[in-house]
């Protein structure tokens, strides 16, 4: 098979414990991702499993759009880990190691699929425009940091969304929760009292 030309370059992620990955093509299907928590979670992707198989510090793999984020376990350090990791995803992408995109359970697992709690009638312009908010205005600032955000449910005032990738275990996110997403939503919908993250 002919190798396929591939660059990586490296981001800092708002986590410390996050560095992203920018390949120079897309990986995953738009609004798709796929987040690996554990070695057992990647039967679905070739390139995750070889990720925790070569490295021992990863934690989490994360792949969307054109992006992997790896978040490493806390004991080592990024400036002694990142060269090599950034030169096997090159040469694992370039040899056509799947992301798992090709792969039809990996998008339609409960990892990658949320389940969404049904919205009540009254509620469902409500929650119509928290989606619009969502995708318009703060989808894509996530992403810019590595990570992902997805609409859980609304009730009373309360809605509650789900952060993954270099999101999830981020010192940062509470204060990004509160001070980007909450201020924003309430400022456009009053009958918005809070918003709180939940685990995937």
């Amino acid at each position: 098979m002919e190798n396929k030309a591939t660059s990586i370059y490296i981001e800092s992620t708002p986590n410390p414990n996050t560095m992203k990955f920018v390949a120079n093509y897309m990986l995953v299907q738009q609004d798709f991702f796929h987040d690996f928590t554990s070695y057992t979670q990647t039967s679905g992707s070739p390139l995750a499993k070889l990720l925790f198989e070569k490295f021992s510090w990863v934690k989490e793999v994360f792949f969307s759009s054109n992006y992997i984020t790896l978040t490493k376990k806390e004991n080592v350090n990024w400036d002694e880990i990142q060269g090599a990791a950034r030169e096997f995803i090159t040469k694992a992408l370039s040899k056509g190691v799947e992301v798992g995109a090709m792969v039809p359970d990996v998008h339609d697992n409960e990892a990658n699929r949320l389940a969404e709690v049904p919205a009540k009638a009254e509620d469902g312009e409500i929650v119509a425009k928290i989606k619009g908010i969502l995708d318009e205005y703060i989808r894509p600032a996530v992403e810019q940091d590595g990570g992902a955000i997805s609409f859980h449910s609304y009730d009373k005032g309360l809605v509650q969304v789900v952060l993954q990738g270099s999101c999830s275990g981020c010192p940062s996110s509470t204060v990004t929760l509160k001070a980007g997403i909450e201020t924003l939503l309430k400022r456009a919908l009053p009958e918005i009292e809070s918003v709180e993250a939940i685990e995937a």
